[in-house]
């Protein structure tokens, strides 16, 4: 058996709390063994100025992971499943899926509103499609805004004035215990959470 293996991950905070969970979890079953990580820049982490899909969508923070993945450069991949394409590269396969955290989207809000308060042309943050087309057929009559960035720079710009309120997965708040900056919780009757998420 290997006596080392390697993690590949972006350096997102999210990404190395999944990470760092991962290894965790293979060090309590192979405590002998070292898990290290390799933290793996992605094409989605370098372009932040433009709307994820006007620069390729899907598979954007897994590329560059699954080729060096493939290139024998790590042992294994941890990503989060909504940023996954439909088919992987050939060689490549899903190895674990652990438990899913709170599949639903949430609301934070500058002002402390809830998504039925907010007034006509109130500015709501996003970067994901599936998110803006469901507020939309909610809220026909407020703007959705694309939104780049970290969790922690999505808050502050929020919090700066430049949204009135932005829409996030659930799980990376809690993981991240950011809990407290959660309005409301979107569920399934106001929005259906990406596959996977």
């Amino acid at each position: 058996m290997k006596k080392n293996l390697t993690i590949g991950t972006r350096g997102s905070q999210l990404a190395l709390w999944q990470a760092n969970f991962i290894q965790s979890e293979i060090q309590s079953l192979f405590p002998d063994l070292k898990v290290e990580l390799n933290i793996i820049k992605t094409t989605g982490d370098a372009i932040t100025d433009r709307p994820l899909a006007l620069v390729g969508g899907k598979g954007l923070f897994v590329k560059e992971i699954e080729s060096a993945l493939l290139n024998n450069e790590i042992d294994l991949a941890v990503h989060s499943m909504k940023d996954m394409p439909g088919e992987l590269p050939q060689g490549l396969h899903i190895g674990a899926v652990p438990e899913r955290a709170n599949p639903f989207d949430v609301l934070i809000s500058r002002d402390g509103s809830l998504l039925k308060n907010y007034k006509k042309g109130a500015r709501i943050g996003t970067s994901s499609l599936r998110r803006a087309s469901q507020l939309k057929y909610v809220r026909p009559d407020i703007r959705i805004e694309s939104i780049r960035g970290n969790l922690d720079t999505r808050i502050r710009k929020l919090k700066a004035g430049e949204f009135d309120a932005i829409v996030l997965a659930a799980a990376g708040l809690l993981r991240l215990g950011q809990e407290k900056e959660i309005t409301e919780y979107l569920d399934e009757t106001l929005m259906i959470p990406a596959v996977g998420q």
